[in-house]
């Protein structure tokens, strides 16, 4: 694993790593428990042997006290209004919370709300940034757009027929202008767009405000079949992954292609998944490869690459925690796993799903609004494995009715709901409505 980031002085980082261990050391000898202080300072190495020290405990003191301003600055960076900030608290921070209750559902108590359906496997879904329209994409080449209130208006229709669009029907958009497969969708992040990738080589944007919108306003063209995309957070620019390693960054308004200029920058097998960091400052990129490569957001050059993520296995999703900290993964072993990018390492293994039987098709590991929950589908069951964020332990499974494999579920960005699109040819709406106090 290469790294470059917060690394610019690694010998003031093990010198003070030295420091930390020998006031622990010092802290335990003061508060008489020898023995442990002893087989730690022996674990270490401490040279020369410390004394008993109270400073530990002042030094703790002090720090808890401008500790609560430095968490305001993080969560202020993440631009969240007031109301967002109620709704959906700062996102997950382990650098400075300790017991932290959940207070979002338990994913295992969401239901389904809605069904829709194509004529072949649907494998791509996305959610608007406001949470309010998802849309889904199929291998019959078709992408249907579906408005949220009116789905949970519609709860007693459950597997309705819900082919024609009409007034008050969730289904508001038909589209169909790929020719192949439709392999990912994604929302652009302040104009009525829907960006989606295909089989057939083409990136398509529609312009979903217009009502007689049948066929994309503009396309972008590959050579290769697209497997991921990710709009910048200004929206002027897209990174895209494709069967080829090389990543492709695209302008969006004049639909030139940039790519790095560094050959040996680029991963060594077809990209699975690509996300940009919530500030654009990076973007991730995963690959069949087996690794994870983090990118600079304006010089689009590889910063750190985590080699043999997921053991060697294919990783198949990445995507940033909202305070661009952290990166949550998930790869071909059925583990999901928590990395963070101060120090290149894997902070939680989230593990316990695909226990009966190997991964076959690539799919996401993902949070819930709050990033209290991670959510992960196990392949043979069909159910959805949940772990609490902060600790990894196990929650409750979730039957998520499907027979065929799940092959894309995400999550509201700001509410207790999630897509699940599946090989049986339907994607179904889950809901759950927090009622405060319960």
């Amino acid at each position: 694993m290469s790294s470059n980031i917060n690394n610019s002085n690694p010998s003031m980082c093990i010198k003070n790593r030295d420091n930390l261990y020998r006031l622990i050391i010092s802290q335990l000898f003061y508060d008489g428990h020898s023995a442990i202080a002893l087989s730690l300072a022996t674990q270490v190495n401490a040279n020369p042997p410390c004394s008993p020290s109270d400073r530990l405990m002042s030094v703790v003191t002090r720090g808890l006290q401008h500790e609560t301003d430095r968490q305001k600055e993080s969560e202020q960076t993440l631009n969240l209004n007031p109301i967002q900030q109620m709704l959906i608290g700062p996102g997950i921070d382990i650098e400075f919370e300790t017991n932290v209750i959940c207070t979002a559902p338990e994913p295992s108590l969401y239901e389904t709300i809605y069904v829709t359906s194509h004529k072949g496997p649907c494998r791509a879904g996305a959610f608007s940034p406001d949470g309010q329209l998802i849309a889904t994409g199929s291998s019959d080449a078709s992408i249907k757009i579906l408005d949220v209130e009116r789905m949970l208006a519609k709860t007693h229709d459950i597997g309705r027929n819900d082919n024609h669009e009409g007034q008050g029907h969730p289904v508001i958009r038909t589209l169909y202008d790929h020719l192949e497969e439709v392999t990912c969708l994604e929302f652009h992040p302040n104009k009525p767009i829907l960006a989606s990738g295909s089989r057939d080589c083409h990136v398509k944007l529609f312009d979903y405000s217009k009502t007689s919108m049948k066929k994309a306003f503009k396309t972008l063209n590959d050579a290769e079949p697209i497997t991921c995309i990710s709009f910048h957070p200004g929206g002027d620019y897209m990174v895209m992954g494709t069967n080829s390693p090389i990543i492709r960054f695209y302008d969006v308004n004049t639909v030139q292609c940039y790519v790095c200029s560094v050959p040996s920058h680029q991963h060594t097998g077809p990209v699975t998944s690509i996300k940009y960091e919530p500030g654009a400052k990076y973007f991730v990129s995963s690959s069949r490869d087996g690794s994870i490569k983090l990118w600079d957001g304006i010089s689009n050059k590889c910063v750190n690459t985590f080699e043999k993520a997921h053991n060697g296995s294919q990783v198949c999703s990445v995507t940033f925690t909202r305070n661009g900290k952290y990166i949550l993964s998930s790869g071909k072993d059925s583990l999901v796993k928590l990395w963070e990018l101060s120090t290149s390492r894997c902070l939680i293994e989230y593990t316990g799903a695909g226990t009966t039987g190997k991964q076959v098709h690539r799919t996401q590991a993902f949070f819930n609004h709050t990033e209290e929950y991670v959510m992960f589908p196990d392949e043979v069951t069909t159910s959805l494995c949940a772990w609490n964020a902060r600790n990894a332990c196990r929650q409750q499974l979730l039957s998520l009715g499907h027979n065929g494999s799940i092959r894309s579920i995400v999550h509201s960005p700001n509410s207790a709901a999630f897509l699940t699109c599946s090989d049986d040819f339907r994607a179904r709406f889950w809901y759950k409505k927090h009622l405060i106090g319960t």
